[in-house]
């Protein structure tokens, strides 16, 4: 006889300790949706982040995700989701604690489900938000240590935020992210200074939609999509102008899409970076499983909160743990 299965999805808002700044706007809190899947007396959970820049807002992405709430009680799986929701942070929700129940009641990890090595702490970037080159040099000074350090810098005076911040932190591997605020001028114009400054990775430069550019374009650091990759779909065009693909789980849905993706790209010699946006460490810890075959981790998104979930993973000096098995992911 088939264990009875239900799911129950509610929406929260967490606060942010400080004020998270792009190019597009500022963050003072983030909305989530969770979903919880039980059977057996276990319970799987994942979380999702609708983001306002898609069209996303909490009350759509609770709406979606209930839309198949029926499927999951009849014990559909990850597979099947697939073709049932649209990729978003909906079904990831969804597929992350569907990963999470599969793993409690079949007594397998997910790495061990995926088949990759035991998990090990990784180094990931941590974010200095935009704003003054002052302030952006105070914030790069706590981080100095990290291994990675992000910078966050919009069209306005991108090579002094970027300067401020290797001058204090003068050993980290630097990730520098415009979210689509440059033009193609100034992209090729900043190109010897982001060689200098040592910068290891351009994130999404230029607005999605206007990088047609970059198809014969030769930059000086490697350009990562972001914002303008979602889905496989959008595999062949990135290929053909980026060197790096950002992988979220709340852009492909899930880590099951995800772990596809990853293929693809790895065959058309596409670099990896999997991040995320800013979030919980429930959304952290499924990501994390990715971001073991990564070539660069941004998983800083829990360092933002006021207040993180219980026991959830721990960042010390920019480098990530494992989530606890009893958090997410164990038997």
């Amino acid at each position: 006889m088939t264990a009875i299965r239900s799911l129950s999805i509610m929406g929260e808002s967490l606060p942010l300790k400080a004020p998270f700044r792009i190019s597009r706007g500022v963050k003072n809190a983030i909305d989530v949706i969770v979903a919880n899947i039980s059977e057996g007396g276990m319970t799987g959970r994942g979380e999702g982040i609708p983001y306002a820049h898609y069209g996303q807002t909490i009350e759509s992405t609770l709406i979606e995700a209930n839309s198949i709430s029926h499927k999951i009680t009849e014990h559909y799986g990850r597979e099947a989701i697939l073709s049932m929701l649209p990729a978003g942070p909906a079904r990831n929700a969804i597929d992350c604690a569907l990963w999470d129940i599969e793993a409690r009641i079949s007594g397998q990890s997910v790495a061990e489900i995926m088949g990759i090595p035991e998990l090990k702490p990784l180094a990931t970037a941590m974010t200095v938000s935009l704003d003054d080159p002052e302030v952006m040099a105070r914030a790069a000074a706590k981080l100095a240590y990290c291994p990675v350090i992000k910078v966050k810098v919009d069209a306005h005076n991108p090579q002094e935020c970027i300067k401020a911040v290797r001058d204090q932190a003068p050993s980290a591997r630097l990730i520098v992210d415009p979210n689509e605020s440059w033009s193609f001028e100034l992209l090729e114009k900043i190109q010897n200074f982001l060689a200098d400054a040592r910068v290891a990775l351009l994130e999404q430069p230029l607005p999605t939609g206007e990088d047609e550019g970059l198809s014969n374009f030769t930059p000086a650091v490697p350009i990562c999509a972001d914002e303008a990759f979602h889905s496989a779909d959008d595999l062949e065009h990135i290929a053909g102008r980026y060197q790096v693909i950002n992988i979220k789980l709340d852009k492909t849905g899930g880590l099951t899409a995800a772990i596809e993706i990853m293929k693809q790209a790895r065959s058309l010699n596409l670099s990896i970076m999997v991040g995320c946006m800013v979030c919980s460490s429930l959304s952290i810890a499924p990501a994390f499983h990715l971001a073991s075959q990564a070539d660069f981790v941004d998983l800083d998104g829990p360092d933002w909160l006021v207040q993180d979930r219980n026991d959830g993973m721990l960042i010390d000096n920019g480098i990530i743990h494992p989530p606890a098995p009893t958090f997410w992911g164990g038997p």
